[in-house]
């Protein structure tokens, strides 16, 4: 077992270590680049990536089993997808946005790999992704307060991520991507089942994909207004005489004469 820590402030390195977890401090580099750190310091080919509010189920756990003493024989495929279950306000999430929720988590190091997204990142694969039968439990928050900081700060990384690709936002985006998020979840997904935890989870998402494009356009209106000026193209007319004789030159009412 790895731990990467990157500075956590209560008991993690000690309980981990205490665990027989090899314990390796790395500072900060974003999410994917961490979790791709943490895989490069692995002993094994297949490695199981987690994170500290993660737990995997009985359930889960007898795939993960099953599916590894099958690849040693008879391999199927380069990575396995579960799904994970969001706990969110005391309530296990089962549809919506906070279920199924796939992430693929199980891989051959050697063909896939994280991405290098500072959030929102992504195991790349290079051939099939299987899935695995069993939930992944996430506890998605300690407190209602601390969901909605961890989303204003995605939504900042988020939004800082799209102005270096040179995406633009729009009023449309604006308006309308929170609205096609809370039909499609709460709806089509029948989000409105998971009762008031549910509504507000999908809502607190809504919230952040309108935050996210009006960062978006933030960070364009503050890069144009910082861009050097470009100076004025100006024309002057050339005689043909210009060309041949030189002319003395008469001072205009713009010139500066010499005193």
């Amino acid at each position: 077992m790895v731990v990467v820590d990157s500075g956590s402030d209560d008991d993690t390195v000690q309980i981990a270590a205490s665990f027989g977890a090899r314990v390796i401090a790395q500072p900060w580099l974003g999410f994917g680049p961490q979790k791709q750190f943490a895989v490069q310091q692995a002993r094994h080919d297949w490695v199981l990536c987690l994170d500290a509010d993660e737990r995997v189920t009985p359930a889960l756990l007898r795939s993960i089993e099953a599916a590894l003493r099958l690849e040693r024989t008879q391999p199927q495929a380069s990575a396995y997808r579960m799904a994970r279950c969001n706990r969110f306000l005391g309530r296990g999430l089962r549809h919506g946005e906070g279920y199924p929720d796939w992430n693929v988590r199980l891989f051959d190091r050697r063909r896939a790999r994280w991405s290098d997204d500072v959030v929102h990142e992504r195991v790349i694969c290079e051939g099939p992704v299987a899935t695995l039968a069993g939930d992944l439990a996430h506890e998605s928050a300690e407190s209602l307060d601390a969901y909605v900081t961890k989303q204003n700060r995605y939504t900042t990384l988020q939004a800082e991520t799209l102005h270096r690709r040179g995406k633009k936002g729009s009023i449309a985006k604006l308006v309308l991507s929170p609205i096609v998020r809370f039909v499609r979840f709460y709806f089509i997904r029948l989000g409105f089942l998971d009762g008031a935890a549910g509504l507000i989870h999908i809502v607190i998402g809504c919230g952040a994909s309108f935050m996210k494009q009006a960062k978006l356009l933030a960070l364009e209106r503050s890069a144009r207004a910082v861009a050097p000026a470009r100076p004025a193209a100006t024309a002057q007319a050339v005689e043909p005489g210009d060309l041949t004789e030189p002319r003395e030159r008469t001072a205009s009412a713009n010139d500066s004469a010499p005193q």
